[in-house]
């Protein structure tokens, strides 16, 4: 399956979905349910992330989402890359 993420109109909105390895239950723990907020925060602010809906379960996350710059390809691989590194600095 392919890595890379497909957007017919860059400029829609778009309902997206992640899910962790085997779909284990990482986010019953709140300290990694804060990092996602925190990382949602961050593309909000630094990235134009525009945020319309989000839900998390307790293995996997799905958002409501539009890219202000009209490329929501690199918002979410650079919301990934930034959650990826804060969940690799929680010391549990």
């Amino acid at each position: 399956m392919s890595r890379k993420y497909k957007f017919l109109n860059n400029e829609g909105l778009y309902f997206v979905s992640f899910a962790t390895v085997n779909w284990v239950d990482v986010f019953i723990r709140p300290v990694y349910c804060d990092l996602i907020v925190e990382s949602l925060i961050y593309c909000k602010q630094k990235l134009g992330l525009e945020l319309y809906c989000w839900c998390i379960m307790t293995s996997h996350l799905h958002l409501i989402i539009r890219a202000k710059n009209n490329d929501p390809a690199t918002l979410l691989g650079r919301f990934k890359e930034y959650t990826s590194k804060k969940f690799s600095e929680v010391n549990i």
